[in-house]
Formats: structure tokens, sequence, C-alpha cells
């Protein structure tokens, strides 16, 4: 049980790696706050989770609906331990000279906002508790990406963002730490794949592309955010951490 009664607030956490962290989250004994946009999976999210959980559905990219989400988190569990800044868009999959500018700045609302918005009106509850921040970037912000511009750009800037808000946050004894997965099996990642010029090679591509041999499910993802979370890293801060098979370690002979 190692984040036992511990309140995480988790954005996209209806679907995906989101979804796959609440569990793992609740069966480690924490509370967890279900954000999302889309009120279905929420509530599914909630109901699986038991009634000690809380869905919450909410735009991230709009200031007063993160504002308020925080607000119903504190009227119900009176704290809040942990922020994970999950939620997330990887479309369009464009070039950045075809990518519009409404296609742009969705990105960049959803993928980096969503952050200023939960570090904005979360940042008192995690000062009372000591508690920390979590971010659900990409490898794809370290080493490029071809035709998918505009979200690798938007997490970059989430790998340097969660640098600089370690190195604030760090007198008030708040940790803030990114995983970066590299292919993963969710419904946003197939949503990707279906975009490709030959969707059906793209599953041996994913596959190829982690040296350990396959593309996970969220799972991996979830439980070493679990450790992040945790006491057991409450002396690491600033981390960016791959949880990626050995993807960004170069380039491999074709087997």
């Amino acid at each position: 049980m190692q984040l036992l009664d511990k309140i995480i607030f988790l954005t996209g956490g209806s679907a995906g790696i989101g979804l796959e962290c609440a569990k793992a989250y609740a069966h480690e004994g924490a509370k967890v706050v279900v954000v999302a946009s889309n009120p279905g999976p929420v509530a599914e999210a909630a109901e699986l989770l038991g009634p000690e959980h809380l869905g919450i559905t909410c735009d991230v990219s709009k200031a007063a609906d993160v504002e308020h989400a925080i607000k119903q988190t504190l009227e119900k569990y009176g704290r809040i331990d942990a922020i994970h800044n999950n939620a997330g868009i990887a479309s369009p999959s464009k070039p950045l000279h075809e990518t519009s500018d409404e296609e742009w700045q969705r990105l960049m609302d959803v993928n980096l906002k969503s952050v200023l918005y939960t570090t904005r009106y979360g940042f008192e509850a995690l000062k009372g508790t000591k508690g920390s921040i979590l971010n659900t970037s990409s490898l794809v912000g370290e080493i490029g990406q071809d035709n998918h511009a505009a979200y690798t750009a938007t997490k970059g800037a989430m790998n340097t963002l969660t640098k600089s808000m370690a190195l604030d946050y760090a007198q008030y004894h708040i940790r803030v730490n990114a995983v970066l997965p590299a292919g993963v099996w969710t419904p946003m990642l197939r949503k990707w794949s279906a975009e490709q010029v030959d969707p059906s090679s793209i599953e041996k591509y994913l596959d190829d592309i982690h040296p350990l041999g396959y593309c996970p499910e969220g799972d991996v993802i979830a439980d070493a955010c679990v450790f992040l979370l945790s006491e057991k890293a409450r002396f690491i801060t600033g981390t960016i951490l791959p949880v990626s098979g050995g993807a960004e370690l170069g380039y491999r002979s074709v087997r």
C-alpha cells in the first residue's frame, strides 16, 4: 500500500494510461479523483474504482473548469497530496506547415495550459501537504518524431517545464517529475495509428522501436507512476523518467 490514504487528482484518468494509473493508485491505497472531459467514461471509471473515489467532468483547457474541480476535491477530501497531469491529445499527425492555427492551439491548451491551471489552483493544497506533481510526457519530446511536430513541441515543453517547476517548488517540499512513455497501446495511440499512411504496418513498427521487443499496455507506466508518487521516491525531483523499453538508446540492427 505505497499510496495509503493519499488524495490524487488525476487528469485524463478515464481511459488509456490514465485509467491504468487510477486503478494502480486505488490498489495502492489512494483515493483517486478522476478528471476528464467526457462524462460517460468519467462515471464509468469512478464506478469501477468504488465509492471512496470521485469522478469530475472537466475540460482541463478551461481555467474555470479546473478551478471548480480542485474546489470539489478539497470540499470532499480536505486536501490534495498529488496532482498527476495526464490529460493530453496527440492529433493531428502532420508536419508543422500543414498544422492549422486551431490544431496548434488545441494541442497547446490541452497538453500544456492544463498544467498551468492545475498548478495555479492546486498549489496551496500541495504546499500544505508537501505533495507532488507528476506529468505524463512522451519520449518524442526528447527525440522528436516525423509528421508530429506540434505534439512533440508540447511534450518537449512539458519536459523543461517539469524541471523548472521542480526548482521553483523545492522550497515548499513539492516534488515535480515526469514519465516518458514511448509507444503504449491506448485509444489515443490507436487513433494516431489509423492516421498513418500504412496503418497495417504500425503494430510491428511499434513492437520494433522498443528494444525489449513489444509495445506495452498502460500498466507498465502506471507502476512507474506509483513509485514516483510514493515515499520511496521522496528524494527524487526534476526527473524525466523514460518508461520506454529502451527506445531512446539508439539505432539497432534490423532483425
